[in-house]
């Protein structure tokens, strides 16, 4: 249990400040997650008074859900897969559309122990970033492999990386390069 306990703390300090410096900036932000199954949603609705702040969380788990709540493409989901960077790119451009959010943060990947492949791996997480009025050729897009088997330090991790993507200083990421990191 103490593990538990401190990561979510971990996650409600993160949240508490990710929905204070966006206060602060005068934006709304929005989640569109897979793999984390809403635990985004829920580290920052757990915060009193996130509604001035969090518009709105999406949690689709499918690609079905992935095509009726977010509006991603077919062509998409069967030219790249659920767990793509093209994939969390329109899952992110999609909270934008769905939303009055300012920001948006997609997350999609494979939290295991099972599911994965040679191509794509247990702890490979997908994370977009997008800003409404930015170029989406812009948008932050990145692939990290969490080094880890464990669903739930996976899944601990990913929110923390997502909630970090919420950030107002994170404004000026661009897509980057896949890292691997631990999952503590």
């Amino acid at each position: 249990m103490p593990d538990t306990e401190a990561r979510f703390a971990e996650r409600g300090e993160l949240a508490t400040a990710v929905l204070a410096a966006n206060r602060a900036a005068g934006r709304k932000i929005a989640v569109a997650e897979s793999c984390t199954g809403g635990m985004v949603s829920v580290a920052l609705t757990d915060i009193a008074g996130s509604s001035d702040v969090f518009s709105a969380g999406f949690v689709t788990y499918s690609g079905h859900a992935k095509q009726a709540q977010l509006d991603v493409s077919s062509e998409i989901l069967e030219t790249f897969g659920e767990v793509s960077l093209a994939t969390a790119w329109a899952m992110a451009a999609g909270a934008l559309t769905n939303s009055d959010a300012d920001v948006a943060v997609a997350i999609t990947g494979i939290a295991g122990p099972g599911g994965g492949s040679a191509k794509k791996p247990v702890g490979l997480v997908v994370f977009a970033r997008a800003r409404r009025g930015q170029d989406p050729d812009d948008y932050f897009t990145q692939r990290i492999q969490f080094e880890s088997t464990d669903r739930a330090a996976i899944r601990h991790a990913a929110t923390l990386f997502a909630l970090e993507l919420l950030q107002p200083d994170r404004d000026e990421l661009r897509p980057s390069d896949d890292v691997a990191l631990p999952a503590p």
